[in-house]
């Protein structure tokens, strides 16, 4: 069997650890988001009295932070190759390291590209901003108004990539859960 690649992203403060929290509870295989560890790293190494909303500035070499990130992500989608179960989720996929890096107008080189290309999932469901639910914490440091720009970069970094992501609604967990559910039976 081969097992269908699915991830879940969106701007931060947008639901996605919840809705894994809750997938992985009910039984499914979920690789969880790997930045927020690193961005607590990033932040207790440099000027937490400075830090505002991008880690990359507290970093010695943002292009290696993100070069860590990206490694992280094709590690996560190796190892799922290994796993034989319906559907394998992803909290975040190798997608969103250029989006990000686009939206703090970074450089990449080939190889972020190349990753993208090679490593293809079989389906992208994205959450919107959602100013009720948004909180700012010790790893989210974005304001909502970043977290917008940073869904419509996302979104326009998968469509790069030939995904045409799917819009999670708003709603309650389980709402947001039974919806995630139900477009994976529709493929």
């Amino acid at each position: 069997m081969k097992s269908k690649k699915v991830v879940i992203t969106g701007g931060p403060s947008t639901g996605k650890t919840v809705i894994i929290q809750q997938l992985e509870a009910r039984g499914y295989t979920c690789f969880h988001e790997i930045v927020r560890s690193m961005t607590l790293e990033a932040k207790k190494k440099g000027n937490p009295e400075s830090f505002v909303s991008n880690p990359l500035a507290f970093v010695k070499d943002p292009f290696e932070f993100n070069k860590r990130i990206l490694s992280g992500r094709k590690e996560q989608y190796k190892e799922s190759h290994n796993i034989n179960k319906p559907y394998i989720f992803f909290d975040r996929g190798i997608p969103d390291v250029l989006a990000y890096m686009d939206y703090f107008d970074q450089r990449y080189t080939r190889d972020f590209e190349v990753a993208c290309i090679t490593n293809r999932y079989d389906k992208v469901l994205i959450l919107p901003p959602w100013k009720q639910i948004y909180v700012s914490d010790n790893e989210r440091l974005e304001s909502f108004e970043e977290a917008i720009e940073i869904h419509d970069h996302l979104k326009r970094t998968y469509r790069r990539y030939d995904y045409e992501p799917v819009l999670i609604p708003t709603g309650t967990v389980e709402e947001r859960i039974s919806f995630i559910l139900n477009e994976l039976k529709e493929d």
